[in-house]
């Protein structure tokens, strides 16, 4: 039988430190690579959503048609992680894009802005993490890295670019800073004047669409 000074002992323990595991983001040059790998316009405009506001997969593939505010350029994500909504910058030349998918697309989507093969219902996340997955393949990337290595690129791209982590932690929708420094609210009107870094890539990188 444990003493009341053992239990005690053993509560104070110190608890080992969880290691911080760095992800894996790859460079702007990558992401050119990545981006011009597929030819599919509807798979390539996935990938440009992901990467240009820094999405989630489920995020992606539940995105609606009215959830895009080009009035105000931005993207409101609906009942993201933790059942929390947001708002992420709209790249202005990923709008286009996504004009140009939408009038091109054959049937039209009508309810989610990225269909499955059922016209109503959103594409799903499996296929979304294929379609990385394929382009990563055909790029010659070796970095072992999934559909999320994106949001871990965008956000890492924008840290390089000087934008303050508050700004970023809004952004990602992080409640805690310990995953990007603590949660902070910030002005809505700050974080639309943020460029995304996917708008220097299209510039610099040669692009295809």
């Amino acid at each position: 039988m444990k003493s009341i000074a053992q239990e005690i002992f053993f509560v104070d323990l110190p608890r080992p430190k969880t290691p911080l595991i760095l992800p894996n983001v790859l460079a702007e040059n990558e992401m050119g690579k990545l981006f011009n790998a597929i030819k599919n316009k509807k798979h390539k405009a996935i990938l440009f959503t992901a990467y240009s506001g820094g999405l989630r997969v489920s995020e992606v593939t539940k995105l609606k048609l009215i959830h895009i505010d080009a009035a105000r350029m931005q993207l409101f994500i609906q009942s993201a992680k933790g059942d929390k909504d947001r708002y992420v910058m709209l790249s202005p030349m990923v709008l286009d894009v996504l004009r140009n998918y939408v009038k091109e697309q054959k049937p039209r989507p009508l309810t989610y802005l990225f269909e499955g093969y059922i016209r109503g219902k959103a594409y799903s996340d499996r296929s979304a993490q294929a379609i990385f997955n394929k382009a990563r393949k055909l790029s010659g990337i070796q970095k072992h890295i999934t559909f999320h290595g994106l949001r871990h690129s965008f956000a890492t791209h924008l840290l390089e670019k000087g934008t303050d982590v508050k700004y970023i932690q809004e952004l990602l929708g992080h409640f805690d800073i310990r995953t990007t420094l603590r949660y902070l609210h910030v002005a809505r009107k700050d974080l639309v004047n943020i460029k995304s870094p996917f708008d220097d890539i299209w510039q610099n990188e040669g692009i295809e669409w």
